[in-house]
């Protein structure tokens, strides 16, 4: 690095609470050091375009995509990884929490054997200097899964993992409340006849009442004692939510009512929604949307899901089409509030003193262009 602060100017600089022109300063050590007005000195030249702090993603399902791109193909895992990281960083996203599942699907085309390598892959990519953005390791654990308590000791020792969300995709509740819903979905995904469904739902649904709460409360225990935050999953009335807050959970992941989402806001939770669902207009599951929750002031944090574009496109879309949120405010939803509920306190923001992740954002029409990305000063896209 240069031994001068790296510039960047003529920037419409998105802050914590306003929107200016000015020029931004990186030190040494990719921190930024000092924001000001315009400046003429040299350095990159932003041309106008907005600079705002890199994007934090806390569950993103993409890499299962570039693992198995066709049914029963397996990539090279470190290849894999580096393909979702380069989406992932070209996105805007600097900091990504990967989601790996834990308790899987009797019938599941990837098993924990594929969750451990591809962790093992995300490591290795990041001790070899691989990655563009700064990757860690969401587990994504099915409660009513026979196999999640003996899947998730295959990361017992691993430091990478800093995020658990606890879920239950029983048929009948929380996400698939609609029973029609979860028939097209399933259906659709393994097409099975009218009758196979029917079996597999009551499977299913017994298979929940008899492992579900005892898992919930053996993995609330291990992540607590391992520091692990806690994101409870497609919570649906204040039941689900005040069993959430029992287990000290952080975040509130799709919650899929109003009901729910009010009740984890209040409780102190950052409740997250998908970004999909701002850029989509709503549920593709039929429950409540993103912008219904933003319109009643409840809506903390956007991920991209499965489609990393969308986190930036979503934050503008908010900004632009919900008159009680600010363009800092949106722009905060995809950066500083998932960064500081997770304990990442050292980025999200544009101040003196944080990291300088940054990216480069050009607006043509309403879909945003990322012109360029670094992080930690250093120029990653």
């Amino acid at each position: 690095m240069s031994t001068h602060p790296k510039v960047f100017k003529n920037a419409t600089l998105v802050l914590a609470d306003e929107v200016l022109d000015g020029s931004l300063s990186v030190d040494e050590a990719g921190r930024i050091a000092g924001i000001g007005s315009p400046s003429d000195v040299d350095g990159h030249d932003c041309e106008g375009d907005y600079l705002l702090p890199g994007l934090v993603e806390l569950h993103t399902d993409h890499l299962e995509t570039h693992y198995a791109p066709r049914p029963k193909v397996r990539w090279s895992p470190v290849s894999a990884v580096q393909a979702h990281d380069a989406q992932i960083a070209c996105s805007g996203i600097t900091t990504v929490f990967d989601a790996l599942r834990v308790g899987m699907d009797e019938d599941a085309d990837l098993g924990y054997a594929d969750m451990r390598t591809l962790a093992d892959a995300i490591e290795t990519g990041q001790r070899e200097n691989r990655l563009r953005a700064d990757h860690f390791i969401h587990l994504r654990c099915e409660v009513s899964a026979p196999d999640v308590l003996s899947a998730f000791k295959v990361f017992e020792d691993d430091d990478s993992i800093r995020l658990i969300s606890l879920m239950d995709h029983t048929p009948g509740q929380r996400q698939f409340v609609s029973m029609d819903a979860y028939k097209i979905y399933y259906q659709g995904k393994k097409g099975f006849t009218d009758a196979q469904m029917d079996d597999f739902i009551q499977k299913r649904q017994a298979r929940a009442g008899s492992l579900a709460p005892e898992n919930r409360q053996q993995l609330s225990k291990i992540a607590q004692a391992r520091n692990i935050a806690i994101a409870s999953h497609d919570d649906a009335t204040t039941a689900h939510v005040d069993e959430a807050i029992a287990l000290n959970t952080k975040i509130a992941e799709f919650p899929t009512t109003l009901e729910a989402a009010k009740a984890s806001h209040e409780a102190g939770m950052a409740v997250l929604m998908g970004a999909p669902n701002v850029v989509r207009g709503g549920s593709h599951s039929g429950n409540i949307s993103a912008k219904e929750l933003a319109e009643a002031g409840v809506l903390d944090v956007l991920s991209s899901d499965y489609v990393p574009i969308s986190l930036l496109q979503a934050a503008f879309q908010l900004a632009d089409e919900i008159e009680a949120i600010s363009l800092p405010q949106a722009v905060a939803m995809v950066t500083a509030t998932p960064a500081g509920a997770i304990g990442l306190n050292d980025r999200g923001v544009l101040e003196p003193g944080r990291r300088a992740d940054l990216i480069q954002v050009k607006m043509v029409g309403n879909i945003p262009v990322v012109r360029g990305v670094w992080r930690e000063g250093k120029r990653v896209a």
